[in-house]
């Protein structure tokens, strides 16, 4: 019987951050005071959220406008299964706000209750977070004027470290997307040999060429490629790169490679770390064997091996992976 294919939940995330420049800059340094600027065009149009660069004539912009906390619905959008993140935890409107001295809207959150609570020309008023920080969100979401408010909100995102009052220079919005993999039954395969202590890939009918982690059909011939061949944990460098800078979330420290790992009787290189040795002895052609992390913390993932390291044999001649690069 055919086995059911691997699935499995994945959270990829990141803190972004970015600095604001004097126009993004003095906008949300003024939401943090609880006031709303935009900026002027050379067509004498105020422009909510404020531009850079202005649309017409592509000049820099610096003339700062005060508008208003309340605005009319230009356009809107029902969202009735927000997701984490979003501005509201409960069904909203997306809407685009043109403000009380602006000419352009803005795009935000409408907390109206209900599709039936909200309509194009709607007057709607700011509704600030309960701790302002410099950020967008510091405007929590927009209210029907007429609407009573009594939802307490989310505090807003944190922003880098700075002095009480001064402007902010950087912003930081965290970024996730979530979300569900669903592996195809020849990548299942290669992913249950994994969790075995094996490397399984397959191989085309047509040319020959073996693959791992296996693509389900010959990149080359574009047949399905059944054939499951099961390889060792020994291969090549064909290319690789010493990674010198570091990064938010880094695990190693620098320096230290990663490379591409040719396994023997593979057709196609996988990215790996290489380690047991100096970043600077690492090459092109060197033999390397899997460094499996302990049985005990196996599972369906390329994560069982920690690292390659290298063998002590012989270099590969360039000759012999050329093709592979």
């Amino acid at each position: 019987m055919t086995e059911t294919p691997l699935a499995a939940p994945l959270n990829v995330g990141f803190d972004y951050t970015r600095s604001t420049g004097p126009v993004l800059g003095r906008f949300v340094t003024a939401l943090r005071d609880r006031r709303i600027e935009g900026v002027r065009g050379s067509d004498d149009r105020v422009h909510v959220p404020p531009v850079e660069y202005d649309p017409v004539t592509a000049e820099q912009l610096g003339e700062f406008v005060p508008v208003g906390e309340e605005g009319t619905v230009v356009s809107w959008s029902w969202c009735a299964q927000p997701l984490d993140g979003q501005p509201l935890n409960r069904p909203f409107a997306w809407a685009l706000v043109k403000l009380d001295g602006a000419d352009t809207p803005m795009l935000h959150a409408v907390d109206a209750g209900s599709p039936g609570n909200i309509h194009s020309g709607q007057r709607v008023r700011v509704r600030w977070a309960e701790e302002t920080v410099g950020h967008i969100r510091d405007i929590a979401y927009f209210l029907p004027v007429d609407a009573e408010d009594t939802a307490p909100t989310e505090p807003a995102p944190p922003v880098a470290e700075r002095e009480e009052g001064a402007p902010i220079s950087v912003v930081i919005t965290p970024v996730h997307l979530k979300y569900l993999h669903s592996a195809s039954p020849e990548e299942s395969t290669y992913l249950r040999g994994l969790a075995e202590g094996k490397m399984i890939g397959q191989r085309c009918p047509a040319c020959g060429k073996v693959y791992i982690p296996p693509r389900g059909a010959c990149p080359t011939d574009g047949v399905p490629t059944t054939d499951e061949v099961e390889l060792p944990d020994t291969g090549i460098v064909t290319t690789f790169c010493i990674v010198n800078v570091p990064f938010l979330g880094q695990r190693l420290k620098p320096p230290y490679v990663a490379a591409y790992i040719l396994l023997d009787g593979a057709d196609i290189a996988f990215l790996h770390l290489v380690l047991g040795c100096a970043a600077e002895d690492v090459r092109m052609g060197m033999r390397v064997r899997a460094a499996w992390k302990p049985r005990e913390e196996w599972w369906t993932s390329l994560e069982n091996i920690s690292h390659f390291e290298p063998t002590g044999e012989p270099d590969a001649a360039y000759e012999t992976f050329a093709h592979h690069l």
